[in-house]
């Protein structure tokens, strides 16, 4: 096989059957040459046994990047993850996040000098989550409509994130008023572009670390792209234990001064002053 061509990032901390699913639907991909770098915030060694499983299974290579669990520290451990990156190309997502199987090939296609891509997600209850089987992600079931509202899902308008082709995904993608912002779950960009700002900011815990590196991108005169309903992975629902206020307003700070100050660079990033 030829040079990789993309990198991409899945974050994960203690969830090893969801991971399982996510890296099930990785093996399902149209494209290709890429290699897959996951970026584990602490797991315990279920999650490290689950994926030298998976290392004999799929067609792509897995490098394993872990530290220590210091609570939620997920910013320090995409900078490892990054730095481990092979690929010039990097996108990221999280390990709660099933790939639809062109997820990596729009991701490829669409790349563009001078931008970064920006993708959404399409959320799911708890027991339509469990339902998801090997099975299912590799027939694609799980990405059809009709299959989800047999497991009960409802409708919406944000039903059209699996149904849009073509056209009609250019179209929405143009008229979303959603900023082109970078999202961790789905998100891509140059990893010349991702060093140059010296990666995210160690600082910021849970809440807006992931916006926080595009706004820097932006500041660097990177521009965001929307991809929202080209690129699909369905999120599937988990507690969010680590969530708390004081983390999300002392990021809000940071991002105040990122935006007022127009940073482009953090100190406390890949590169520590």
């Amino acid at each position: 096989m030829s040079e990789i061509s993309i990198s991409v990032i899945i974050s994960t901390y203690n969830s090893p059957e969801w991971l399982a699913k996510v890296l099930h639907g990785y093996n399902n991909q149209t494209y290709q040459n890429f290699e897959v770098v996951i970026a584990d915030d602490g797991s315990k060694q279920e999650t490290i046994d689950l994926i030298e499983a998976f290392k004999k299974e799929v067609f792509y290579p897995i490098t394993h990047v872990w530290h220590e669990d210091n609570g939620f520290q997920k910013s320090q451990i995409l900078n490892k993850a990054i730095v481990e990156c092979q690929a010039d190309y990097i996108l990221m997502s999280d390990g709660d996040c099933i790939p639809r199987e062109d997820f990596v090939e729009v991701h490829f296609r669409e790349r563009e000098i001078g931008y970064f891509l920006s993708g959404g997600y399409f959320m799911l209850p708890m027991s339509i989550s469990k339902a998801i089987t090997k099975e299912s992600i590799l027939s694609g079931k799980c990405f059809n409509l009709r299959w989800l509202k047999s497991q009960g899902l409802n409708t919406s308008f944000k039903n059209n994130k699996l149904t849009a082709k073509g056209f009609k995904s250019w179209f929405l993608n143009t008229i979303t008023p959603t900023n082109a912002s970078w999202n961790g779950h789905n998100a891509s960009g140059w990893k010349k572009d991702i060093v140059a700002i010296n990666g995210f900011d160690e600082r910021m815990q849970y809440g807006g670390q992931d916006r926080e590196l595009g706004e820097r991108l932006m500041n660097l005169g990177v521009k965001g792209k929307q991809i929202r309903y080209s690129a699909v992975c369905i999120h599937l629902d988990h507690p969010r234990g680590y969530k708390n206020q004081e983390s999300i307003n002392k990021n809000l700070a940071i991002r105040k001064t990122t935006k007022t100050e127009q940073k482009t660079w953090t100190d406390f990033g890949i590169v520590k002053k």
